[in-house]
């Protein structure tokens, strides 16, 4: 099993943890919000908190996932975040959710330069890439900046307007939108004998489909995982998996590969994170990969 860390971010930074919350700093401005898995004490005082903090997120009282930001008066609605490195130059818009969400999960940076890396050794003039569970699109983005052609795959159809603003903003274009329910869509492209080079997923613990279809993760993920194997092409091909789950182990997703895949090549697994500036590091959830190319 594998540690990783993101170490191409520029425009964010996990300054403290614990007391089970974050503090980050999304481009120039901070934000504390709610981590369960932040379960030891912070390193700076909640007075220092506080004053660094230009939005805090609070959970409703009545809601295990909703709740209300409390702002500084210079927090704007809506903010760009950058991230270049040497294979991406992306754009993201950020905004202040119900559900304390901003809009893209910075440990994915890892799984961003897996996807360009994978892509970029195929040599392939026009490889097919389909993304599950997509949302605001930064590995819709990094897969069609390195030439992909993208099929980008989520629920809900605001947080596929915003993947497509993403996509403009990164001066991108030509990206197929479905608005759709993931396990729908796959058992359909499995019934059309449909292959594709990369496969990203990355499924909630539970969710809605655009009919009220029913997503659990325990229930579903053996199926999905199953399926979505189907659909890899025989050569050229690469699939990334990240689960944020309380309680599911990286050792899980080995077992169901075992299974569904087992001659995986170059494959690899574990845990993803971050470290803030006191050495703290919070696990932000896991993965497995494997491609033929190494």
């Amino acid at each position: 099993m594998k540690l990783i860390t993101p170490t191409t971010l520029r425009d964010y930074e996990l300054i403290d943890t614990g007391g089970f919350e974050k503090l980050e700093r999304f481009g120039k401005y901070v934000l504390t919000r709610p981590e369960p898995q932040a379960v030891w004490e912070k390193h700076l005082s909640e007075d220092e908190w506080l004053e660094m903090s230009d939005a805090i997120f609070k959970r409703d009282r009545n809601s295990e996932e909703k709740g209300l930001w409390s702002t500084r008066s210079n927090m704007p609605e809506n903010w760009e975040f950058t991230y270049k490195t040497p294979q991406l130059d992306l754009r993201s818009k950020l905004s202040l959710s119900s559900f304390k969400h901003v809009g893209l999960f910075p440990e994915q940076a890892e799984n961003w330069e897996y996807i360009a890396q994978k892509l970029s050794s195929m040599r392939l003039e026009k490889p097919s890439v389909l993304n599950l569970f997509a949302y605001t699109g930064l590995a819709s983005l990094a897969a069609r900046q390195k030439g992909a052609d993208v099929t980008h795959v989520d629920s809900v159809k605001p947080v596929i307007s915003w993947a497509r603003a993403n996509m403009e903003m990164s001066g991108l274009d030509n990206i197929r939108w479905m608005v759709e329910d993931a396990l729908k869509f796959v058992k359909r492209e499995v019934r059309r004998n449909r292959k594709y080079n990369g496969i990203i997923l990355d499924p909630p613990a539970y969710g809605r489909g655009p009919a009220g279809e029913k997503w659990l993760l325990e229930t579903h993920i053996n199926e999905l995982i199953e399926l979505s194997v189907q659909l890899l092409a025989e050569r050229d091909f690469f699939l990334v998996i990240n689960l944020y789950s309380l309680g599911f182990s990286a050792m899980i997703l080995e077992n169901l590969f075992k299974i569904h895949y087992p001659d995986a090549p170059n494959r690899e697994f574990g845990e993803l994170f971050l470290q803030d500036r006191h050495t703290n590091k919070l696990p932000l959830g896991i993965f497995y990969r494997f491609s033929d190319h190494p």
